[in-house]
Order: C-alpha cells, then sequence, then structure tokens
C-alpha cells in the first residue's frame, strides 16, 4: 500500500458512496414535484397521498446526500492538498455558487415545502418543491461546471504554478459542461422514476391485504414511474451517444478505453461485444467481435477508423513528457461502459413492458408476479449504472487530475502518511456502513405505513418567555 494508492482508493469510496444519493435525491424531488403538480391540476386528493408518502423517501436521500457530500469535500482537503492549490482559483467560483445559492435554495425550499402542508394553497406549495429539484439541479451545474473544467480545461492562464481563472463565461460555455451535466440530469430523473416504481412494486408484492385506496396509490406510482424511467432513460441514451461523439474528438484516448482498441482499426471498426485486455502487453485478447458495429456506433456510417491507444500513448509522449505511461485502465472502462448501457437498456424494456402489461384495459402485469419481481429488482440498477458511468467518467482521466495539466501523482497531498490515511479510509467505512444501513432501515420503516394515512409534522406551541402569559 502506498499514499497515493490509499488517497485514491478513499477518493473513489467518497465519490462512488456518496454519488448513490446525488442522482437519488435530484432524481426522487423532480418526480415528487410532479405528483404535487398532478395534485394541484387534477385535485385527485390521490396524488396528494401519494406526495407526502413518497417525499419522505425523498428527504431521507437528501439528508444521507448531504452528510456523504461533506465527508467528500474533507476527504479533498485532507488527501489532494497539491491539487487544491492548483485548481483552488478554478473550483472557487462554481463551489461558492453551489453553497451559497444552489444549497440556500434547496435548504429553505425543502423547510417551507415540509412545515406548510395546508397551511399554503396548494399552487404555492408545489412551488416550494419546484423550487427544492431547481436547486439540486443547479447545484449539479455548479459541481459538474467544475468537473468539466478537470475533464476539458477552458477559461485559465498558469501563474506560480496554478490555473488562474481568467474567463468565468468559459466554464459555463465549456462544451463538456453541457453534456455532463445533460446525462447526469437525465439519468438521475430516470433513477427517480425506476426507484418509486420498484418500491411501488415492492408494495403490491408484499402488501396483499392492503386497503384498496393504498393499492390504487401504488398502481399509479407504478405507472408515473415507469413513464418517467421510459422517456428519461431514452433521452438519456440519445445524449450519451452525443457525448461519445465529443469524445472521440476530445478524448480519444478515453474512447479508445472504453471499447479495448490498442491498434488503430480499419475503416470498418469491428466492435468488441465481450473480452479481455492484456494492460501489460498493450493488446486485446479473447475478443468476441462484431464486423462495423463500431464504426455505426462511433460515427454512425459503416466505414470510420478509431485510433487505438498504442497510437495515442506515443503522440502523449511526444506532446506530454515521456516519463509516464498515458494508458488507462482498459478492463474497467471496457465494461463500466457496458453496464451503463446495458442498465439503460434494461430500464427501457422493463418500463415499456410494464406499462404496456399494466393500462387500464388490461391490468395483467398485477397476475404475473415474476414481471413484478423483475420491476422490483429494477429498483437497484440504477445505482450501478450510475457507479460505472461514473468510473468511465473518472477513470477515464487518467493519469491526470485535470486533463493535460496536472497528473494524479502531482495531486496527492506531500505530508500524508500511510498510517493516517489507513486509519481514515477503515473511519469512513464503517461511518458509510452505518449510513447505509441507518438509510435502508428508516426507507424501510417508511414504506411500512400506510400512504392513505399520512401524517403531517405537528410542533407542541413554544411560548414567548417574555410574554406576560408565560408565567
Amino acid at each position: 500500500m502506498t499514499i497515493l494508492s490509499l488517497a485514491r482508493f478513499q477518493f473513489a469510496m467518497t465519490t462512488v458512496y456518496h454519488f448513490f444519493f446525488v442522482p437519488f435525491s435530484i432524481g426522487t424531488a423532480f418526480v415528487v414535484a410532479l405528483m404535487e403538480s398532478m395534485y394541484v391540476h387534477t385535485k385527485d386528493e390521490s396524488y396528494k397521498k401519494m406526495t407526502k408518502f413518497w417525499g419522505n423517501i425523498f428527504l431521507l436521500s437528501f439528508a444521507v446526500g448531504v452528510v456523504t457530500g461533506i465527508i467528500q469535500e474533507f476527504q479533498f482537503g485532507m488527501n489532494w492538498s497539491d491539487y487544491s492549490r492548483f485548481m483552488g482559483d478554478i473550483f472557487g467560483a462554481p463551489l461558492a455558487l453551489e453553497a451559497l445559492l444552489s444549497f440556500f435554495i434547496e435548504s429553505t425550499f425543502i423547510g417551507l415545502w415540509v412545515f406548510t402542508w395546508d397551511k399554503v394553497k396548494p399552487g404555492l406549495h408545489a412551488f416550494f418543491i419546484w423550487m427544492t429539484s431547481f436547486g439540486s439541479l443547479t447545484s449539479a451545474l455548479w459541481i459538474l461546471t467544475a468537473n468539466s473544467f478537470m475533464q476539458h480545461p477552458v477559461g485559465y492562464v498558469e501563474k506560480n504554478g496554478r490555473a488562474t481563472m481568467v474567463d468565468f463565461g468559459a466554464l459555463l460555455k465549456n462544451p463538456q459542461l453541457w453534456y455532463e451535466f445533460g446525462h447526469v440530469i437525465l439519468n438521475a430523473i430516470m433513477m427517480g422514476g425506476v426507484i418509486f416504481a420498484g418500491l411501488a412494486a415492492f408494495q403490491l408484492l408484499k402488501k396483499k391485504q392492503a386497503s384498496d385506496a393504498a393499492r390504487h396509490i401504488y398502481k399509479k406510482t407504478l405507472r408515473l414511474g415507469l413513464s418517467i424511467s421510459l422517456i428519461f432513460a431514452i433521452f438519456g441514451l440519445v445524449l450519451g451517444d452525443l457525448q461519445m461523439q465529443y469524445l472521440i474528438k476530445e478524448q480519444p484516448m478515453k474512447f479508445a478505453a472504453t471499447e479495448a482498441v490498442y491498434t488503430t482499426t480499419g475503416k470498418h471498426a469491428p466492435w468488441t461485444v465481450v473480452g479481455i485486455a492484456n494492460s501489460k502487453q498493450h493488446k486485446e485478447e479473447y475478443n468476441l467481435d462484431v464486423p462495423y458495429a463500431l464504426s455505426i456506433l462511433s460515427y454512425h456510417s459503416t466505414s470510420g477508423a478509431v485510433t487505438g491507444m498504442n497510437e495515442l500513448n506515443a503522440q502523449y509522449k511526444h506532446k506530454y513528457g515521456k516519463n509516464i505511461d498515458y494508458y488507462q485502465p482498459v478492463n474497467t472502462l471496457f465494461y463500466s461502459f457496458r453496464i451503463m448501457c446495458g442498465v439503460a437498456a434494461w430500464i427501457i424494456l422493463i418500463s415499456l413492458i410494464g406499462l404496456i402489461m399494466s393500462r387500464e384495459k388490461s391490468q395483467s402485469l398485477y397476475r404475473h408476479r415474476w414481471l413484478m419481481w423483475l420491476i422490483a429488482i429494477t429498483t437497484f440498477f440504477p445505482f450501478l449504472g450510475n457507479t460505472a458511468g461514473w468510473f468511465v467518467t473518472e477513470f477515464g482521466r487518467v493519469p491526470w487530475t485535470v486533463y493535460g495539466l496536472f497528473t494524479i501523482q502531482q495531486s496527492v497531498s506531500p505530508n500524508v502518511s500511510v498510517a493516517s490515511l489507513l486509519t481514515s479510509n477503515i473511519i469512513y467505512f464503517c461511518l458509510f456502513t452505518t449510513l447505509a444501513i441507518a438509510m435502508i432501515a428508516l426507507v424501510v420503516r417508511e414504506l411500512k405505513k400506510d400512504p392513505t394515512q399520512t401524517i403531517e409534522p405537528k410542533f407542541k406551541k413554544v411560548l414567548d418567555p417574555f410574554d406576560k402569559e408565560a408565567f
């Protein structure tokens, strides 16, 4: 174990765990806002009960997401101080906007939403949850503004060994930002639909003695969730394809690694369905290829060569220096990319089948328990797909923290020790495990409640100690 390997593991652990809850809370906030808007529009009380019941799941994800985000920021300063010095001027503006603007909006309106049921008009109350959703969306925008700079640096100059921002507008116009932001948000909303549909399926499977009113709410949630997951999964795939077209030009090494292309292909490039890359000898082994398919996927044409990693590595050595290799963890990227795409395809398929079989004239879905179980189990798939996608984004930048400017080796704190990193890794792991257990237990407790018997928060009247009637 080295300082660098332990610091990288800690970053991966904190980031992956935090990213479980970022799209979770973004997606569920959007779906809950949509539910309440349907209540305002239709005056159907079942939508109000749906909003209250599933809103508690959103609140839990938001709370855990805040805690994990604080831990992630803490380990940045602890383990990556040289990176923080190099990037501080660039990160400062978007992260300040995230904390002072977006999180302020989220925390303010989430409080108004929780504590003003039936105290304000329904339209105003729905506005509160939409503003909460807006805050979460803009929060993601500012974070991804910083991350997109790491992928494609713009609007800066280097002074005294640091990246100094000279054009904030350039950060916002960064093409990488809008591909990344759009892809993340579309998949986050898809995730919200999948989670609520899957949890509703669990409820219909387990609560056989539930009242007709409760089952009606679960069924409406299921159809709404499947509709959202189908629409946004399709949009997410389309935008993901556009993003890959961009990566072919801007990050060709990442693209080549996701397809395990070591040697530059001919003009009719085959697509490797499964295979194993030999990272030591820099070659592909045991491949199952589909002729022409990679050219079609890459260029939407039967002809189009893909530059291989061996050729790109030679180019980068000439451009950036010969002291390091620029190869990326090919097997990780190769299978992470396929898991991400496979999850999206599965969600589209299961959502389409579920919607067809649950339409009002048929209702055959509820007679096929095996299909209901498939929908229920799909609840966990977006977590896997989002993690795989984040692996592609972050591992695809190796060996850089800031693409072409600053390497991982340059970024680690010079004053940390193996012992301190090992200790903090153990502490973080135990903390995350505890949070995960608590989150699961609280979600299960919420699901045991009857959605038709929603209870609003009540507080004892607090007397003003200076009031003459207080004593």
